[in-house]
């Protein structure tokens, strides 16, 4: 190894140390912190603090909100002291279902408006449609009465189309 490698090395030792130290000595516990008030006790993001009982308690990680007995989701307090966790699960719950509705509103929305624009055009080519169907029987009257004259010309044109299965 060179020397330069060595010292970036310990020195990256010695910093990753420092920082695993300085880890160390500034825990404080949540429940040394009871019985003061609750802006103290939830200047650690760790702690939990129920007003019941005016304890600073860890907050349970093992589930998402605080079991009734550690403390009731009225009482207690997280990130902010005037946070009220059952008027936060209501609110968040309003706010989710709200903006469900507002999706499925849209997704209607969107394929209504998506099945008018499909009428729009099929009514478009409806017309197109109609207008070259009336072309073409006017082609077609236009082809006949030039076959009619045709066959008058060379006396072909019979008054009973059933005449050739008469006997003359």
């Amino acid at each position: 190894m060179k020397l330069r490698d060595l010292a970036v090395i310990s020195v990256l030792l010695v910093f990753f140390r420092w920082v695993d130290v300085s880890a160390q000595t500034t825990p404080t516990s949540c429940a040394a912190k009871s019985n003061t008030s609750c802006e103290e006790c939830l200047s650690n993001v760790t702690c939990l603090w129920c007003i019941t009982n005016q304890k600073c308690v860890d907050y349970p990680v093992q589930s998402v909100l605080p079991p009734a007995s550690v403390c009731g989701l009225s009482d207690a307090r997280w990130g902010k002291c005037w946070v009220n966790f059952q008027v936060l699960i209501i609110t968040l719950s309003v706010v989710a279902g709200a903006i469900v509705i507002a999706v499925l509103v849209c997704c209607f929305c969107c394929c209504k408006c998506e099945n008018i624009g499909s009428r729009k055009a099929d009514e478009r080519l409806e017309r197109q449609a109609d207008l070259r169907r009336v072309r073409q029987e006017e082609r077609r009257a236009q082809m006949k009465s030039r076959h009619d004259e045709i066959r008058k010309k060379y006396g072909l044109m019979k008054d009973n189309p059933y005449s050739r299965f008469e006997n003359n």
